[in-house]
């Protein structure tokens, strides 16, 4: 989380007003909840909330500041604007690019950039034929 350009993620955050009537939950402590869960291959909301859970400490170090629930990771999904993060992965794409400017080995990259989301869904198939 070192890494992370904090005042670029909140230009974003304020340009789509994300943190507007929020109290406890804000953009950035929903970006590092999600952050962790998907570095650690969460796959629900619960198992997200008992990971964390499990070590408050760890979340405290990691920058999580607000209480994590599941009620407030789904009213934050509901709620945030998608385009903050859009914004945001741009700007992480443009940083990488120059950190591996200078890589022995670089990767040609000319063409844009697109991130895909790859995540499965299960379906049960008497429900969905």
């Amino acid at each position: 989380m070192d890494m992370i350009p904090w005042r670029r993620f909140q230009t974003c955050v304020d340009r789509y007003q994300g943190d507007a009537r929020i109290q406890h939950f804000k953009c950035s402590d929903y970006f590092r909840v999600m952050a962790f869960a998907q570095l650690t291959y969460r796959e629900s909301l619960r198992e997200i909330v008992h990971c964390l859970g499990a070590v408050p400490e760890k979340c405290y170090h990691m920058g999580i500041t607000s209480h994590i629930s599941r009620n407030n990771l789904s009213n934050a999904m509901q709620q945030r604007d998608w385009r903050i993060f859009a914004d945001f992965a741009q700007i992480l794409v443009e940083k990488a690019h120059i950190l591996c400017q200078n890589d022995d080995n670089p990767i040609p990259i000319k063409a844009p950039i697109f991130a895909l989301d790859a995540s499965t869904i299960d379906l049960c198939l008497s429900l969905f034929p």
